[in-house]
């Protein structure tokens, strides 16, 4: 296949680059470095079935030649990024959105949408299945992100409706490894940063909500099983075990032997208490299950963050 992929030079998106790679396949990645980074595919500048096409998808998407699938990942993904890139975050979700739905009508391509936990806003229902719609805050402070989702989800469905086109939409729940960035503002890089620099390790709240993190590896390989599935509705792909982020935090001191504290802080709006997946459809339809448990996760990704946190101090 020649597969393209927005937001290529993110975190997951260079990961989904490495894996459809690996498989013989061709790859045209597509990123305008907001929140990508030329790092995570510099190693595959002298692949000859790899790409790169520096490009805004608001703007449009132009790719020559043929393309088999479409998998749009473009999008900024943690609070800190969306919070400084409120309108760059809506607008992908939708015109990046249907820019990349349109290329893959042209094509004749399988479209996949990155979808997010998020579209369950702050849920009443617990683990979240598919079937929940969720509860979304919409004029809150996260709302730019999670409305651009659930408007993502909606004309992806659009465009299966109105003109047949091969549509799968995967709900990724948070996901941790190597390529996330040190300074993003997500718990799990947060925690790594202070405690390798034997900083105070910040909580918003009383640290008891809760959440799922999933190794990187598992969610591209349940990435890569839904796009070739004939599933058309959208599927969870996430670690259904489930843990307070105050565990994450001692978890992360133990493994890095720090000597850092935790502190608290005031809780975030509309931060979500609890976040967990149901993922019995990805089980059923794609056979799927997370197989890194976390403390071999966080393990893995540990030398990623200490040669992160060794560059920043030479800078």
């Amino acid at each position: 296949m020649r597969v393209v992929i927005t937001g290529g030079a993110g975190f997951i998106g260079s990961h989904l680059c490495d894996l459809f790679l690996s498989r013989g396949h061709s790859v045209v990645a597509v990123d305008n470095f907001l929140t990508g980074s030329r790092e995570n595919i510099a190693h595959l500048a002298k692949n000859p079935r790899f790409r790169f096409v520096e490009q805004d998808v608001i703007e449009g998407l132009s790719i020559t030649g043929s393309v088999n699938a479409v998998l749009h990942f473009a999008s900024p993904a943690s609070p800190q990024d969306y919070f400084l890139h409120p309108l760059e975050t809506l607008r992908v979700g939708s015109a990046g959105t249907e820019n990349a739905l349109k290329l893959a009508k042209a094509k004749g391509a399988r479209f996949l949408l990155a979808s997010t936990s998020e579209v369950y806003g702050d849920p009443e229902e617990h683990p979240q299945r598919e079937t929940y719609w969720g509860r979304v805050n919409p004029i809150g402070p996260r709302s730019v992100y999670d409305e651009a989702k659930r408007y993502a989800e909606a004309v992806t469905m659009a465009y299966r409706r109105t003109f047949g086109l091969e549509t799968r939409i995967v709900r990724i729940f948070n996901t941790y490894g190597p390529r996330m960035r040190l300074n993003d503002g997500r718990a799990l890089p947060a925690f790594f940063g202070q405690a390798l620099r034997g900083q105070d390790v910040t909580l918003f709240g009383d640290g008891r909500q809760t959440r799922s993190f999933c190794y990187v590896s598992d969610l591209v390989e349940g990435v890569v099983r839904l796009l070739g599935s004939d599933e058309g509705m959208p599927v969870n792909i996430g670690n259904p075990v489930e843990i307070p982020v105050l565990t994450l935090a001692r978890e992360i001191i133990a493994l890095t032997r720090s000597k850092s504290r935790i502190v608290h802080k005031a809780a975030l709006e509309d931060d979500p208490k609890q976040r967990r997946p149901d993922i019995r459809r990805a089980k059923a339809v794609l056979g799927w299950s997370p197989k890194v448990a976390r403390a071999a996760g966080l393990k893995k990704t540990l030398p990623y963050f200490r040669r992160m946190v060794a560059d920043e101090g030479e800078r």
